[in-house]
């Protein structure tokens, strides 16, 4: 059994093959998105504020957090945000930058255990990411991907896993702080990209024994009705064994998706997470059968 803990101060969420199926919400991230971009840079966080708190109450169980922002302050900008995110939920974050020293800002702001992404098979990723994951007590999110790219070929791309593993390990981090991401293709330009991860995911689980995630939404890129395709992929994923997703949360489709394969995998016992995110509170209820019955005496 491998169970990844990511925590804040107060609040743990655990990444498990048997366990419900955690959403990461991916809202709090400048690309393409100008208008927050340029608020986060002149240090305006109010939008940053008002999606952390949609996406909880949307059902994200971790918030990714990035600040990649052209010419600006990123590790200022990320260590405020994480504070502030800090101060107004008790959800796990996910620190998210390609740039050490704003992994670090990020990490020495953090309450409880991050979840860090993340780190590639490139060799100097690897010596520069792993000690901060150790020094820190994190976990980390694994990029199956190295100097030579991203390859076609998900059993090439398992081996870039497996070797960030055991890179791990030599630096003290255990396969169950390893949460690996298998690289999601587009399945409009690779037809059979869908198949390839859902096999790939399925041996990360069975021979690697560790978490996995991936940013959802790269598999519908390109095509019209995206959600469909979004959630029609999370379900089937979490059928192989992924066990997280960075995706959006505020697309009602996808979280029915997750919460509803998570009833399926006998993950969710008596459906209580289903029935809790969907029941309607007992006032709506009341207040409409109410004016049922009074459209039927005036009838």
């Amino acid at each position: 059994m491998t169970d990844t803990i990511v925590s804040s101060a107060t609040r743990e969420t655990v990444l498990g093959f048997d366990r419900p199926f955690v959403l990461i919400g991916e809202r709090i991230n400048p690309t393409g998105r100008k208008m927050l971009a340029a608020e986060m840079k002149a240090g305006d966080y109010s939008r940053v504020k008002a999606d952390a708190l949609a996406q909880v109450a949307a059902g994200a169980h971790i918030l990714d957090v990035n600040a990649g922002i052209p010419l600006a302050d990123e590790p200022r900008i990320l260590a405020e945000v994480i504070q502030l995110i800090q101060s107004i939920t008790d959800i796990p974050l996910c620190i998210d930058s390609s740039i050490v020293a704003a992994l670090e800002a990020g990490l020495a702001v953090y309450k409880g255990k991050a979840l860090v992404n993340s780190v590639t098979g490139e060799e100097e990723q690897l010596q520069q990411v792993l000690p901060l994951v150790k020094k820190y007590g994190a976990s980390v999110v694994a990029i199956s991907n190295d100097e030579t790219g991203i390859s076609q070929d998900p059993d090439v791309r398992f081996e870039v896993a497996k070797k960030i593993v055991q890179r791990a390990a030599d630096y003290g981090i255990p396969a169950c702080d390893i949460v690996v991401d298998p690289l999601v293709m587009p399945v409009g330009a690779i037809n059979d990209s869908g198949v390839q991860v859902m096999k790939l995911v399925h041996r990360l689980r069975t021979e690697l024994k560790v978490n996995t995630t991936c940013g959802a939404s790269n598999i519908s890129f390109g095509l019209p009705s995206r959600d469909g395709i979004n959630a029609a992929f999370l379900s089937m994923a979490i059928h192989a064994g992924m066990t997280s997703a960075i995706t959006n949360p505020l697309h009602p489709s996808v979280v029915a998706a997750t919460l509803g394969a998570d009833v399926m995998m006998g993950r969710d016992p008596n459906c209580a997470n289903w029935i809790k995110h969907f029941r309607q509170p007992v006032e709506d209820v009341d207040g409409a059968r109410g004016r049922r019955g009074s459209r039927r005496r005036r009838a």
